[in-house]
């Protein structure tokens, strides 16, 4: 064991005292709690998405006329085929929502602030990245209500102004759903978007880093005890009991609520109800509520709104001398949000 240790160290010449260094920076007390530590979860989830997307990938044929078949015969016929693909829609749904928990956290906590706005701006363009991949996964399936939900889409698109025509191209490689459609969003799910995932998330880490975690003191807290810990092993052991609990509440869902299928697509024939996954429901229920135009033109408002909000943040806390200004406007938005996603779950169509 010595002569390989010593082998080993010449060819890696890095001691454990050196690497123990390198990780183990302080971690603030407050990560204890596991509301604030959020960002692991999505992390976890999305590498259950690559290994289980993999395994999908190896069945899975990217065309109108063999995707609803390749995925009947997973979920049918594949060995445990039903369990990655569950596990697969399972995932993405708690990665979605880890993700808006996540920056829910960050903007109730203000940890946006200078200087740490860039990180904010990185982390709305993972949330932008981590819906699209949801969309694009749900379409693949070529169901009913999976094209007519891409269709629809499509011609959302078309009405953002100046770029929306060509968005719409784009999209779809013609002006309407065709035979390179779903090739066109199996490449965008499979390769482009979760490459722009691991890229982004490589700049947020790196931004954590070097700003360091925001750092939050409770006055209440009758001891406050020691404001740090490593790093490693105590919250690399913590965060690895969220990924077990994480891994059994994946693997209860897909067993009791397994990823079913619906009836295959028909271009011809156009469903009573269109409704789509659930993280769209906010932006689908607003669409029904105003026209077209309006709708869209007020939701890129709105998400260029977020993508700026810790510019605006310091300049309403300059001309209204309000610290916490911002967590009034978050509560209503929240709100609106929930009370929306609500109103089109449960409305009778």
């Amino acid at each position: 064991m010595g002569r390989l240790t010593a082998w080993i160290h010449e060819r890696v010449p890095v001691s454990a005292g050196q690497l123990a260094e390198l990780t183990n920076e302080p971690v603030p007390h407050h990560l204890k709690r596991w509301w604030f530590c959020l960002g692991g979860t999505p992390a976890y989830l999305f590498v259950v998405q690559i290994v289980t997307g993999i395994l999908l990938a190896m069945y899975y044929q990217p065309a109108p006329s063999t995707a609803y078949e390749s995925i009947r015969y997973i979920t049918q016929e594949a060995t445990f085929g039903w369990l990655v693909r569950s596990m697969h829609k399972w995932a993405a749904t708690l990665m979605i929502a880890a993700v808006i928990l996540h920056q829910m956290r960050v903007y109730f906590t203000g940890a946006y602030r200078r200087p740490r706005e860039l990180n904010w701006v990185i982390g709305m363009c993972l949330l932008m990245c981590t819906l699209l991949t949801g969309f694009t996964g749900y379409s693949l399936v070529f169901e009913q209500l999976s094209y007519w939900g891409a269709t629809v889409a499509a011609n959302i698109s078309d009405a953002v102004p100046l770029v929306g025509h060509a968005a719409k191209q784009m999209l779809l490689g013609g002006d309407e759903y065709n035979a390179r459609t779903l090739s066109r969003f199996y490449i965008l799910h499979a390769a482009v978007l979760p490459a722009t995932i691991v890229l982004l998330v490589i700049c947020h880490i790196a931004q954590v880093r070097l700003h360091g975690v925001t750092e939050f003191h409770d006055e209440h807290e009758p001891s406050p005890g020691p404001r740090y810990f490593n790093f490693f092993p105590d919250h690399v052991l913590s965060e690895l009991m969220i990924g077990l609990v994480l891994m059994i509440v994946l693997c209860a869902l897909s067993t009791v609520l397994p990823a079913a299928m619906g009836p295959k697509a028909d271009p011809l024939t156009t469903p009573e109800v269109i409704k789509p996954e659930w993280f769209f429901y906010v932006s689908f229920r607003w669409l029904k509520l105003f026209s077209l135009t309006s709708a869209v033109i007020s939701t890129l408002f709105i998400v260029a709104t977020m993508f700026v909000w810790p510019w605006i943040d310091s300049l309403l806390r300059r001309i209204t001398g309000i610290e916490e200004i911002s967590v009034f406007i978050g509560i209503v938005a929240t709100f609106l949000l929930i009370g929306l996603t609500v109103w089109e779950a449960v409305v009778a169509h």
